[in-house]
């Protein structure tokens, strides 16, 4: 197969057996891509490129996560970055079991572990009172990772951890979703003149290309008319990942569920500066657009539009508890009480602290573009962390 076209220079190679790894990806995808008649559409290869068993990227054994390429990992995220993440979102997920009288918590897509880790631990030292911490993540590497860095760093409290291999009917409790909503596979859109074309997959000359076919659809006509979109235009709709939050609010009876990701409301998400989309690929710490590089092996996602999530939500009978800016929602739940509890002498401890807290609320690193969106049912007023400079209002 020829994929010399999808492999970037600028990009270092894989070894033989993740690049064999990724060629038989490639070969399933295009036999599928043959079945469906010589078409895929965009949102089914990124499923197919994230989650095939075995051979996903999240379903893989691929590193992932971590703070440098040189560990073998694509991209860093804030539990990463920093435990003081974790000791300060502890802070409203106990509120909100308090709020809601529930003891229960879950989380989706767990990454290392670390999250769970720092919130068991940070948990605890507030006195939440909490049964268990059930893990949902397809990744059985992954759910080895989790269990050996909660064993060592929360070892006290790991026998309450679980792992569902399936979502109950209904929870009590609260819902954890750090860097999720970004991983939901979306379709692909172009506009030019009047026209908007979908876009899709096709394995051309022996390699993965776009091919974009007109939209035949009335509803993902009537959708994308919404957008107010005019002239050329490079877009996302984001079906699954409201289609997941739906599921999440259906199943959530009492408690609150929250999400953290990168993304703008509908106004700012399909803003005519915005003419290339959203959608990006990163793989050893470096991003890129191409969504064809070593399939299998590069993350692939696009920014959250929170105003559809935000809708799915509601229409599922959830009540939107907040939506504020990643920085906004840590400095009401106090991270900067939590950095002061490093002595300002100790630079050694001190000053990595500090940065990591600067990368998570500066509106130059993560403190703008990541937001902050919850949902409840069953909590009278709000939280906290959502009672200064919520924007649920330019949803």
């Amino acid at each position: 197969m020829n994929q010399k076209a999808h492999q970037p220079d600028s990009l270092p190679a894989p070894g033989p057996t993740a690049l064999g790894a990724s060629e038989k990806l490639v070969a399933l995808i295009s036999d599928e891509i043959a079945a469906a008649g010589g078409w895929l559409p965009f949102d089914l290869y990124m499923e197919r490129a994230l989650y095939a068993p075995g051979l996903g990227y999240y379903s893989g054994g691929a590193v992932k996560f971590g703070r440098r390429a040189e560990d073998g990992s694509d991209f860093v995220t804030a539990p990463e970055l920093s435990p003081l993440f974790a000791a300060t979102l502890a802070r409203p997920l106990a509120q909100a079991l308090e709020a809601s009288g529930t003891r229960h918590l879950m989380e989706f897509g767990a990454g290392t572990g670390k999250l769970a880790a720092g919130l068991l631990v940070a948990l605890d030292a507030l006195g939440a009172s909490f049964d268990s911490y059930s893990i949902v993540d397809l990744s059985g590497e992954l759910r080895e990772r989790q269990r050996e860095t909660i064993e060592a760093q929360a070892p006290a409290l790991a026998s309450r951890v679980r792992w569902l291999d399936a979502l109950p009917e209904t929870f009590e409790g609260v819902v954890i979703g750090n860097e999720v909503l970004d991983a939901m596979p979306v379709r692909l859109f172009s506009h030019a003149g009047d026209l908007w074309r979908e876009r899709g997959v096709v394995f051309d000359g022996g390699a993965l290309a776009f091919e974009d076919r007109p939209v035949t659809s009335p509803a993902d006509a009537a959708l994308l008319a919404e957008t107010g979109i005019a002239g050329d235009y490079v877009t996302e709709t984001h079906e699954a990942g409201r289609a997941f939050t739906r599921t999440i609010c259906t199943m959530l009876a009492r408690g609150a569920a929250f999400f953290i990701d990168y993304g703008f409301p509908r106004h700012e998400y399909y803003h005519p500066q915005r003419a290339q989309g959203t959608l990006m690929c990163h793989y050893r710490h470096r991003a890129h657009g191409d969504p064809f590089v070593y399939p299998g092996l590069q993350d692939i996602t696009a920014h959250v539009e929170f105003t559809g999530i935000a809708e799915a939500g509601v229409e599922a009978g959830a009540d939107l508890l907040g939506y504020t800016s990643q920085a906004r929602f840590l400095l009401n739940a106090g991270i900067t009480d939590a950095l002061a509890e490093f002595d300002p002498n100790d630079a050694a401890r001190f000053l990595p602290a500090a940065n990591a807290v600067q990368k998570l609320i500066s509106e130059a690193e993560m403190g703008e573009l990541f937001k902050v969106i919850a949902f409840s049912r069953g909590i009278d007023g709000t939280l906290d962390a959502f009672a200064r400079g919520d924007r649920s209002h330019t949803l």
